[in-house]
């Protein structure tokens, strides 16, 4: 009975977790949208305001005792602070020399590319079931794409070096927590301003920092006001990640992901009246379909675990 009642609270806490991280990906889009179309704010900058309000956030929950900080060498988290770097880079720059149907069709490769890694390196196996749900994934991805698919040498040199450093980074957040025996909150609150170093760094060489349109810009108070809000929402948005990943794993999280990609496609079309053509529909069909074959596989799967467990004597 005990053992029940910790699987109901333990799913209820990953179904919290997910909305959680729905809601503020979605807030977080919009937010962020107004900010580029209204305001002109860059956007490796905006990335750099998240992180460090996210650090600030992190500080002030230790100070709350929300969590309790745990010492960790620099060395330890490097490689996943200048991944996360690599993937502000690289898939900016994708979306910049690529289509918005060629960067969302790199994008679903990332699911495939962490298996790989997972696979190949940390050992980890797959069964053919869950490998064969990438299928109905990529097809529906590549229905939602279609007419909106350009290929171009240096746009898919960026989308090939972002879709790999992203699945290096998302493996690395779960592979960091378990490897240094430390929770979403202690990870990230090390890792923050790790990585915010770094992107000051590279701010420069990708953004003007002064006149119109620069870092330090003559900016409103309404602008400024847009940007704190929006690295607030980018806490929610960075603990969310952490954890899903931390709870499940990098290939859940890259599911959910799809998901959030068709729940955005049918809100437009709900809320907004945005054109929804019918290989889009048959697309998010196709997506739907291959995410919850793989919750359904995975569930399972889970399910068989504990029955051989339980039946060792």
């Amino acid at each position: 009975m005990a053992a029940r009642l910790s699987d109901l609270l333990g799913g209820h806490r990953i179904v919290t977790g997910l909305l959680a991280n729905l809601l503020s990906s979605i807030c977080i889009v919009f937010i962020n949208k107004w900010i580029y179309v209204h305001y002109g704010f860059p956007n490796m900058t905006l990335t750099l305001v998240h992180f460090v309000v996210t650090w600030l956030g992190l500080y002030l929950c230790q100070k709350m005792d929300i969590f309790c900080p745990k010492s960790l060498q620099p060395s330890k988290i490097l490689l996943l602070a200048l991944s996360f770097c690599g993937f502000v880079v690289f898939t900016n720059l994708s979306l910049q020399n690529n289509t918005i149907g060629t960067y969302q069709l790199a994008k679903a490769m990332t699911t495939p590319v962490i298996i790989a890694i997972q696979t190949g390196y940390y050992k980890k196996t797959f069964s053919t079931k869950i490998k064969l749900t990438m299928i109905p994934i990529t097809l529906g991805v590549i229905l939602n794409s279609y007419y909106d698919v350009k290929f171009n040498f240096l746009g898919m040199v960026f989308a090939t070096l972002g879709v790999f450093v992203t699945s290096l980074y998302q493996v690395w957040v779960g592979a960091k927590q378990h490897e240094l025996q430390v929770n979403s909150m202690q990870l990230l609150y090390y890792q923050a301003p790790m990585s915010s170093a770094f992107l000051l760094t590279l701010v420069p060489f990708f953004e003007p920092l002064t006149g119109d349109g620069g870092i330090f810009g003559p900016w409103s108070f309404a602008a400024l006001g847009m940007v704190l809000l929006s690295g607030v929402v980018a806490f929610l948005v960075n603990l969310s990640i952490y954890w899903i990943i931390g709870n499940t794993s990098a290939v859940t999280y890259n599911m959910f992901g799809h998901f959030k990609f068709c729940i955005t496609l049918l809100g437009g079309y709900m809320l907004f009246q945005d054109p929804l053509s019918l290989n889009q529909g048959l697309g998010i069909v196709c997506t739907l379909l291959g995410i919850l074959s793989y919750t359904h596989f995975k569930l399972t799967e889970q399910e068989e675990g504990k029955s051989k467990l339980v039946q060792r004597p």
